[in-house]
């Protein structure tokens, strides 16, 4: 038994040192460059082959061959990938989803690459380079993390790694060659990746496929080791090779024995599973790359260039229909990660999960083996497969719901992984299942006609989910996730309706691929076609419907008319060049014909124009009627009443004329009292005399909130009252904690103590979504507008999930700002600064707030849309809104406030008056010499 023990030790050591090179190359590459490299398994495969071709084809000595694939060939690859595909998305300033997606594209690229070069066969001649004992592997993994900590610890190269990592742009600032850094990061990453696949490939099965997933699996490594500590990483990956060793001794009997032995031979599976879901996220940044601008309708003859393509095999025979039929399925499956990624804009690599356990779940409960139902024919079986895997998308909509990024992608993937792991690669769940197609149906043309149908059925649903209020809702979460809760969306709530409708349309497409090929294949949903299916639809428009139809036809027609491996080769360039056009090709092939056509335009000579204004004279503008019900009303009757014309006083500039979005200076002049009239010809605030009647009762109120940042105080025991009819300002230095507080009003932090009360009711533990919904509104110091959406669109967001429900808030709303002109249809991302401060207040006022808290309203506007806000919040005071004012603007304060707040140090030193406050500061600015 003894020895027993100790043969497996051993054997589990060796397995263990494998999975901590991954780990300590993968921790590497990710301090040095903020990426997670996905391709860190298909480089191991790639240089796993090359050993093969140089030692077995070409006839090299091992010694040779090994120092050229490790030495060469796999740090010269990772300086090339930093080089050609990173380095351009951070000098571009690539979301992280980009770097993601890029980086799974070259996943993507090595994998079909390799299939293409050397078939997708499996190799078992793969030279042995290290014998498999453990002792020298061992020494291997102990030798390069010692080497990378003293590194990192000792010498110069290893205090700027931490500068880089720390913050690049300001390390760069500091001199620092942040671009050596990440080539010498990824160098070393992709040197590791070779070492993990020469010594894994003589004992496992070497494909494309089978090894690049093998060594993604040990990620779970790194995870574990919140992706720094390598130490950490190295004793995760011994223990976990250890332990999985073992527990090939047990032998378990009854129901509990397959499971048990599928977790014995994947204990990193099931730790990749727990880092992350369980653990604190990774890499918490923001979902996907955006669309840039609103989407633009599919033009008619694309629809009718599709509609002929899909019709057109059924006009084909034998082979070639056969092949056909897996089209409409996997464009149904595709449709899934639109409505996930494109519309709700959350990462999911497991979607192939789904579409397994449709055609899985088909299959049992066709053959009558599903427990607890009876046999059922194959249409209700698959209906019925739908109507069970819809609500297991929660596996990967409930960790959506406090994860994104990075940590979202490793969240999804875990589960794709581990539902191919323990339920399609065991034989107790798919042993001797046959799939059949449904009666009638049978014949590859009928059959073809009935996937159309549900195509059909699914575009409608896709339709359906991209529509109306729910798709409004749905792309503001997709843009901005912060403004969309601000805005009244239940943010939680949409997440898991994408995760559950993604299910719903996988499992389907999943059904029909497998009723098409006749049989459960679990290779048709391998992870790693989880992985190219969302690189294609990323990279062909993951808004995009006719995208989605696009992608099915590539992926299946490529593979199919030339060498497998061609459509993941191509569709990995594609994510490579992501950054280059997050919205698609279709959008980018817009954007450059957009661009050609206003080139070639002619422009009009100053005569020309007169002579145009001659034969068309401008019609005058027909009046605004007042509007004549409550709410934004008496705003507009009030703004109008301090000076504004009909709107709020400003129009939008025609495109002959200059814009000015440069942000103002806050600090007023020295020979101008603050609050003081402006000079003649300019424009501002004038001085709010203070109310003499008695202030109301506070309607939001905050007592005693303190929040701490591991050492540092931010609130300290802060007290605040906001009444309605009243403008309160919050002033002070930088880190004085006014955003802080900002936070806890607005529902975004939770104070470790202390309470926010609305009218009484104690509001501190709802999230901003809900206090929205109360009548509590914010805006945002950077601007928070669904670029996605036209500004008509933004507005009407806010009415939808505003406090209360009002018909014609939005168009009342719209001629308050002066929106209501041909600006309403334009995309909210292609106007100017001024114009977007306007959509972002109108769509919080939309939704008739009780209380307004403003970050800095009035960043980027010039001084006409200054005096134009301060009318507007005036109005709104007068009206009986609540309004908190956080603003360096001192001039706006002055002439604002009714009540100023000092902050400093976490803590109210100073309330009254604008006038005796802001004196007192000038008093204390100049004594301090500032």
């Amino acid at each position: 038994m003894s020895s027993l023990t100790y043969d497996l030790t051993l054997a589990g050591l060796s397995v263990g040192s494998t999975a901590a090179l991954t780990g300590i190359g993968l921790i590497v590459t990710y301090r040095a460059t903020g990426v997670l490299n996905f391709a860190h398994g298909a480089i191991a495969m790639v240089c796993a082959y090359v050993l093969r071709q140089c030692v077995v084809e070409w006839g090299w000595p091992l010694w040779l061959g090994a120092a050229v694939t490790l030495l060469v060939l796999a740090p010269g690859l990772g300086v090339v990938l930093e080089r050609f595909v990173f380095r351009p998305l951070a000098v571009l300033g690539g979301d992280p989803a980009q770097t993601l997606v890029a980086s799974i594209g070259v996943f993507v690229l090595l994998v079909g690459g390799a299939a293409l070069l050397w078939g997708q066969g499996a190799r078992d001649d793969v030279p042995v380079l290290v014998p498999d004992e453990p002792w020298g592997q061992l020494a291997v993994v102990l030798v390069l993390a010692g080497g990378v900590a003293v590194v990192v610890r000792r010498t110069r190269f290893g205090r700027e790694l931490r500068a880089v990592v720390d913050d690049r742009r300001l390390a760069v600032l500091g001199g620092i060659d942040a671009d050596r850094v990440a080539a010498t990061g990824w160098a070393f990453g992709s040197f590791t990746a070779g070492v993990t696949g020469v010594l894994l490939a003589p004992y496992v099965r070497l494909d494309p496929y089978g090894l690049s997933l093998l060594v993604m699996e040990v990620v779970a490594v790194a995870v574990a080791a919140r992706m720094r500590s390598l130490p950490v990483a190295v004793v995760v990956a011994l223990g976990i090779g250890v332990a999985q060793s073992q527990l090939t001794r047990l032998h378990p009997s009854g129901w509990a024995e397959p499971l048990l032995q599928a977790v014995g031979t994947n204990l990193f599976v099931v730790t990749l599973l727990v880092a992350a879901l369980v653990l604190p996220g990774v890499g918490e940044r923001d979902a996907l790359p955006r669309t840039a601008t609103a989407r633009v309708p599919t033009p008619p003859g694309a629809w009718i260039v599709v509609l002929v393509l899909f019709l057109l095999p059924l006009g084909l025979a034998g082979r070639d229909l056969h092949t056909s039929v897996q089209v409409p399925a996997l464009a149904v499956i595709l449709l899934s990660l639109v409505v996930v990624t494109g519309r709700g804009g959350q990462i999911s690599l497991g979607q192939a999960a789904y579409a397994g356990l449709g055609a899985l779940f088909t299959a049992l409960l066709a053959s009558g083996r599903f427990p607890g139902l009876p046999r059922l024919p194959e249409l209700a079986a698959l209906a019925v497969a739908v109507v069970l895997v819809a609500p297991l998308g929660l596996l990967t909509g409930w960790p959506a719901i406090s994860r994104r990024g990075l940590a979202l992608a490793l969240a999804t993937f875990a589960v794709g992984v581990g539902v191919s792991r323990f339920v399609f690669a065991q034989p107790y769940a798919t042993a001797g299942l046959a799939l059949g197609r449904p009666a009638g149906f049978d014949g590859d043309r009928a059959y073809y006609v009935l996937e159309l149908l549900l195509l059909a059925v699914a575009l409608l649903a896709t339709h359906a989910l991209r529509r109306g209020r729910t798709g409004r809702a749905l792309a503001a979460m997709r843009d901005h996730e912060r403004g969309a809760q601000a805005a009244g969306v239940r943010v939680p709530s949409l997440k898991l309706l994408a995760f559950v409708a993604g299910a719903a349309l996988a499992a389907l497409g999943g059904a029909m691929l497998g009723m098409g090929l006749r049989a459960f294949d679990a290779g048709a949903y391998d992870p790693v076609r989880g992985l190219l299916w969302f690189a294609a639809v990323v990279v062909l428009g993951a808004d995009s419907t006719l995208g989605a139809l696009a992608a099915a036809a590539l992926l299946v027609g490529l593979d199919a008319g030339t060498r497998g491996g061609v459509a993941a080769a191509l569709v990995g360039i594609l994510a490579i060049l992501v950054g280059r056009f997050p919205g698609g090709p279709y959008e980018a092939l817009r954007t450059t014909v957009e661009h050609l056509r206003l080139r070639r335009t002619p422009a009009l000579t100053e005569a020309g124009m007169r002579a145009r204004a001659l034969l068309h004279p401008a019609e005058p503008r027909p009046a605004r009627r007042a509007p004549v019900s409550t709410g934004a009303t008496g705003v507009a009757r009030r703004a109008k009443g301090a000076g504004a014309t009909g709107s709020v006083g400003v129009r939008e500039p025609r495109d002959d004329e200059p814009r000015n979005d440069e942000p103002r200076e806050g600090k007023p002049r020295n020979d101008e009292p603050r609050g003081g009239k402006p000079r003649d010809g300019e424009g501002g605030p004038e001085r709010r005399p203070m109310a003499t009647a008695p202030a109301a009762a506070p309607l939001l109120t905050a007592r005693d909130l303190h929040v701490r940042y591991g050492g540092f105080t931010a609130l300290d025991g802060v007290d605040l009252d906001l009444s309605p009819g009243r403008i309160t300002a919050v002033v002070g230095p930088n880190g004085a904690g006014k955003s802080t507080l900002f936070h806890c009003l607005a529902g975004t932090l939770r104070p470790a103590r202390g309470a926010v009360r609305l009218g009484g009711r104690d509001i501190t533990a709802l999230p901003a979504q809900a206090r929205t919904r109360l009548g509590v509104a914010r805006t945002f110091q950077q601007l928070a507008v669904f670029p996605s959406l036209t500004v008509a669109e933004n507005v009407r967001v806010g009415a939808e999930q505003g406090r209360v429900a009002d018909p014609g808030a939005v168009e009342r709303t719209l001629r308050l700002f002066g929106l209501d002109g041909p600006v309403r249809s334009r995309p909210a991302t292609s106007l100017p600064t001024g114009t977007l401060r306007r959509v972002e207040l109108a769509r919080v006022l939309a939704g008739s707030p009780r209380v307004l808290l403003l970050d800095e309203p009035a960043a980027g506007l010039d001084t006409a849309e200054v005096a134009a806000l301060a009318r507007v919040l005036k109005a709104l005071a007068a009206d009986g809104t609540a309004l908190l004012v956080v603003e360096h603007d001192l001039d706006l304060v002055a002439g604002l406030a009714d009540v100023v707040q000092v902050m400093t140090a976490g803590r109210i030193v100073a309330s009254g008056p604008p006038g005796h406050i802001l004196d007192a500061l000038d008093v204390l600015e100049q004594r301090t010499g500032r």
